[in-house]
């Protein structure tokens, strides 16, 4: 598809970050790409930097003659730019299939899959690779901080990217690797449950090449099920004695995380992360597992991973106040994240935490208001704001005092309800104490709430 005859490409949604890497690279490429996004944001304003021409709000005067049309998943179908360029017999295809199509330019394609943790297991590849000097491409939906950006445009054989399930769109891609890191319900506006979510990860594992592998993490319950509906090799990984590639002797210290890996309980290396918890460990496991097949050192592989630096929103350290007092952002919007979260900083820290946390979504919000409630209460106090609607229309009786009411009922009574975004600073301010671990938390803008807190606590 992507020849020289298709030089001209029109993104819409471009701010995205799964789109925003996606057109990074092919402008890197040499391809004329142009976009559009119903709002302003980082994002756009990066991209428009680079000199691709961005345009804010949706216009049939946005689709200006391009070879292809590549909208996002968040784009609905009758949206104007796709109308009119179905009027202009355009091809209008989703970035999935775009996606799919990069992996045809590299020798080796990996594609990390997973409910959870797929930006970051991607990332440490990523850091991996660039240490073995294989010059990877990289297109993930995150800003990695060691790179500064989302993707990488890489001379060498190797195309690192991630799978997302969100509207089954990982099943236009067949990597020749690929990794599945975990499974829970996820998604309810895609699928009907978990059973749903499973048949499609096991198609996507299924549609790999013939003479690849799949690297799956044993630890999870629901992986350990699709095991026997593999039809590609696989390799398993993960913390307990019956994975093949295994982390022994895990520490925590502050930020930093410690292991030793075991091949075949072979004792192959001690690695050492500069980030914390539980799921990171299993994220780095993933990442070993595609180095190892790649026959890369374990030198190399242990040296790519001290380097890591993390991702953006991931855990991510802001700002540090002379009172011991520690603000973090991140991106948890599923009990299962909000859970491992939480719990990577109590064990690392005998700081009070306080979680300043954004639902996202209505549908998710009313599937798993009760999980929420469970995962906060592992906080030491709780602020619960408004839901992030993001692309969806309001759920009638479904806001956030569905989770504050949960959490009561668990008898956890340490919780404030905001419903104005404002009043966050002083109401931070009141119940703050000194050496406070503060976490704002949320896939919506609670991002921006970080700063804002820090400056008030300053």
């Amino acid at each position: 598809m992507i020849k020289e005859n298709n030089k001209i490409i029109h993104f819409i949604g471009v701010g995205g970050i799964g789109m925003s890497g996606i057109a990074e690279f092919l402008h890197f490429q040499g391809f004329q790409i142009s976009g559009s996004d119903l709002i302003k944001s980082d994002r756009t304003d990066y991209l428009s930097n680079l000199g691709i021409e961005i345009n804010i709000g949706h216009s049939v005067k946005n689709i200006n003659n391009p070879d292809i049309v590549v909208y996002s998943s968040a784009v609905k179908i009758d949206n104007i730019e796709i109308s009119e360029s179905k009027n202009k017999n355009i091809p209008v295809i989703k970035r999935a299939e775009m996606l799919a199509e990069l992996l045809k330019l590299k020798e080796i394609s990996v594609a990390i899959s997973g409910t959870h943790g797929k930006t970051t297991s991607c990332s440490m590849l990523s850091s991996i690779l660039v240490e073995a000097d294989l010059k990877p491409t990289v297109i993930i939906g995150g800003i990695v901080n060691n790179f500064g950006s989302n993707t990488l445009s890489g001379a060498g054989d190797v195309i690192v990217v991630e799978a997302d399930e969100f509207d089954r769109s990982f099943l236009s891609l067949q990597p020749s690797m690929s990794i599945i890191n975990n499974l829970d319900l996820e998604h309810t506006d895609c699928y009907e449950n978990l059973d749903d979510i499973k048949d499609a990860f096991i198609s996507f594992a299924n549609s790999s090449q013939l003479n690849g592998i799949t690297g799956i993490c044993i630890d999870d319950d629901n992986v350990k099920d699709i095991i026997s509906k593999l039809k590609r090799p696989y390799r398993t990984y993960g913390t307990t004695s019956d994975a093949s590639i295994r982390a022994k002797n895990i520490e925590f210290s502050g930020f930093n995380s410690s292991f030793k890996l075991f091949k075949n309980n072979k004792f192959l290396s001690n690695i050492n992360l500069r980030v914390p918890g539980k799921h990171n460990i299993q994220n780095s496991l993933a990442a070993i597992t595609i180095a190892l097949e790649l026959n890369i050192n374990i030198d190399k592989i242990k040296i790519g991973l001290q380097k890591y630096n993390g991702v953006k929103r991931r855990l991510e350290v802001k700002h540090e106040l002379k009172n011991g007092t520690i603000l973090i952002d991140d991106y948890a919007h599923h009990p299962t994240e909000v859970e491992a979260s939480i719990s990577a900083i109590k064990k690392s820290f005998k700081n009070r935490i306080i979680t300043v946390f954004q639902p996202h979504l209505y549908s998710r919000t009313y599937n798993f208001y009760q999980d929420f409630a469970k995962a906060l209460s592992l906080s030491d106090v709780s602020v619960l704001l408004d839901i992030y609607p993001s692309r969806e229309k309001p759920i009638k009786d479904v806001n956030s005092e569905l989770i504050y009411n949960e959490m009561l009922k668990l008898g956890y009574d340490n919780i404030l309800l905001n419903k104005d975004l404002s009043l966050i600073p002083k109401m931070i301010q009141d119940i703050h104490e000194d050496g406070d671990i503060i976490i704002t938390m949320g896939a919506g803008d609670i991002y921006k709430q970080n700063n804002i807190i820090f400056e008030a606590l300053s």
